[in-house]
């Protein structure tokens, strides 16, 4: 089955680090564009960051210096490394990857994993 599956989520206190992966299982793709959302219960889904295959990232006013995107060795794997973590980052962390330009939808991605839960409590 061709999916894209997320690992590495938690729970951990506030200041802690966390790395997030996320690979394509079932095929081999090159994306131009893989990133990662988030959507906090009752709150709107939120670009964290996202890389291009030129080298470019862009990541969150929220994250920025905390956060570090980075695509693997493996033409479509990508990791979202999360330094100093604090309870508003807690979340469900979604991977998704686009053969062209980010969709700007959710259900337009041509790849959208599963989420995995991150949670930022003492």
């Amino acid at each position: 089955q061709v999916q894209l599956v997320e690992s590495g989520g938690g729970l951990v206190q506030p200041g802690g680090s966390l790395r997030l992966s996320c690979a394509l299982t079932g095929t081999i793709i090159t994306f131009t564009t893989m990133g990662w959302y988030r959507q906090a219960p009752g709150k709107q889904r939120e670009l964290v960051a996202v890389s291009i295959s030129d080298g470019s990232t862009d990541y969150a006013d929220s994250v920025k210096g905390r956060f570090t995107i980075s695509r693997g060795n493996a033409p479509n794997t990508v990791s979202l490394q999360m330094n100093n973590l604090k309870p508003e980052d807690t979340a469900v962390y979604y991977c998704v990857a686009d053969r062209d330009k980010l969709a700007p939808a959710p259900y337009m991605h041509d790849y959208r994993g599963q989420g995995t839960q991150v949670t930022v409590s003492s």
